[in-house]
């Protein structure tokens, strides 16, 4: 039964052609034999056809034409531990409805659940990738679509995994609403034109890592608990809207590392919980470049915004700095200056600040100003980070205070500070309450520290603050 369906296949499609709808594995579920040769069907089937495969476990196949490969129930394709699983060496090729395990384990290699080459407007739909070294490996696949996809790792030490989706040469691709977990990096690198929207990565290296990556969109994705949550470099004109950068605490720990970067908007991103919520490092990198910070929260992190001494030219409005240790910090010794942060008369809201709105116009009646001898000495000794919260840091700062002539230069004047919280947008990426609880303890403070002042203002007939919704 199995060989004349194979046979009746291989003389019905190419007959066909495009229209032929070819399904795997049917007799040998129905005899209780062995799954198809899958490759033979891959094979069989003609340019532009379409392959349906039935539940069943197959081995490894080779796609070399621009075919669609559909799962029709638990289907498996297991590498058998050697290799990858799905080759491809074609365009059009669509891969979609599988479970994808079992590769090998050789990095040098590059053993993938889908390795695809020379292989443009590939698309990988829906799929889960289970022991696998790199999950999706794609070299010169331009205008390719990477959507809904589960994909996990190998249990390796974290060095030895592989990317959880790697791109190379890929411009004009979309990536979105895939969960990576456990892998090592998700790269995008030499590809302009992505768009990246609704991803979720959590536990590893670097959340995203972009190089030599032009005009990016970086829309709604949760990035949390890796060591870093996106990092950036060489490139030009990246939008980043509406993101999590939540609890990334590896030894450098950015909610974001800008490196060589020009043209960064960056607007309604959450950067909760980092070592450091925003890391710049001469970015803007052209002298013709300016760049505006809008609109965003930084909570809880070590740092809120953290600066290599040189950087300039970058503007923060509208943003809230919420109960950072440091809320903005210089790396090193130099002087820092050449930012702003207040643009058209409206700055930026400081948890810290300790002014007035007599005018009730919204805006402090004072300035904002950062300058605070402990932070200062770690920004230049990182070691004495270790008494951050201790009453000799309180003692240091206080000193500074009560002897003008100790007072560091200040590291921010903000002309303009808000006296509410700018409300940000809602966004997919918030989906964090349920799956990261310190996070979710984060939120509920901002909420109930607004509600409490909210009441506190009450009796004056202040408006109350607003808060982000958790």
């Amino acid at each position: 039964m199995v060989r004349t369906v194979r046979a009746a296949a291989s003389l019905i499609a190419p007959a066909l052609g495009a229209m032929v709808v070819l399904v795997a594995g049917a007799a040998a579920t129905a005899a209780a034999e062995p799954p198809e040769d899958l490759q033979a069907l891959v094979d069989a089937t003609p340019d532009g056809g379409t392959l349906v495969v039935d539940t069943g476990v197959y081995e490894a196949i080779n796609i070399d034409k621009p075919i669609t490969l559909i799962s029709n129930g638990d289907t498996i394709i297991d590498a058998g531990g050697e290799g990858s699983a799905i080759t491809v060496k074609a365009a059009d090729v669509t891969i979609e409805g599988f479970l994808i395990r079992n590769t090998g384990v050789s990095l040098d290699r590059e053993n993938s659940g889908i390795d695809a080459s020379e292989s443009p407007r590939l698309t990988i739909r829906n799929n889960t990738f289970e022991d696998v070294l790199f999950g999706m490996f794609l070299r010169k696949a331009p205008e390719s679509v990477v959507v809904g996809n589960q994909v996990g790792a190998m249990d390796l030490e974290l060095g030895r995994r592989g990317d959880g989706i790697r791109l190379w040469e890929c411009g004009g691709s979309i990536i979105e609403d895939n969960i990576v977990t456990g892998g090592r990096d998700t790269v995008f690198w030499f590809s302009d034109n992505l768009v990246v929207r609704g991803n979720e990565v959590t536990d590893g290296r670097y959340g995203l890592h972009f190089m030599y990556s032009d005009n990016t969109v970086i829309d709604q994705n949760r990035l949390a608990q890796n060591s870093v949550g996106v990092f950036f470099m060489y490139g030009r004109d990246l939008v980043l809207t509406d993101n999590v950068m939540a609890e990334n605490q590896g030894p450098s720990g950015y909610g974001i590392g800008l490196k060589d970067m020009d043209g960064i908007s960056a607007s309604g991103n959450r950067f909760v919980g980092n070592r450091a919520g925003m890391y710049l490092d001469n970015s803007p990198w052209s002298f013709d470049q300016h760049q505006t910070i809008d609109g965003n929260l930084f909570a809880y992190n070590e740092v809120g915004v953290l600066f290599m001494p040189s950087v300039k030219r970058n503007t923060f409005t509208r943003n809230s700095f919420i109960d950072n240790t440091e809320q903005v910090g210089v790396k090193g010794g130099g002087n820092f200056s050449g930012n702003e942060w207040t643009l058209d008369g409206v700055g930026n809201y400081w948890s810290d600040f300790a002014g007035f709105d007599a005018d009730n116009d919204g805006i402090g009646d004072v300035p904002y100003r950062l300058a605070d001898l402990y932070s200062t000495m770690t920004d230049r000794h990182p070691e004495l980070a270790f008494f951050n919260e201790t009453p000799a840091a309180r003692a240091v700062s206080v000193v500074a205070r009560v002897f003008p002539v100790l007072e560091p230069r200040p590291k921010v004047e903000d002309m303009a500070p808000l006296i509410e919280q700018p409300t940000l947008p809602s966004t997919s990426a918030e989906r964090l309450g349920s799956q990261s609880p310190i996070v979710f303890v984060s939120f509920a403070l901002l909420a109930a520290a607004a509600a409490i002042v909210g009441f506190g203002q009450s009796g004056r007939h202040r408006p109350k603050r607003r808060v982000i919704a958790a």
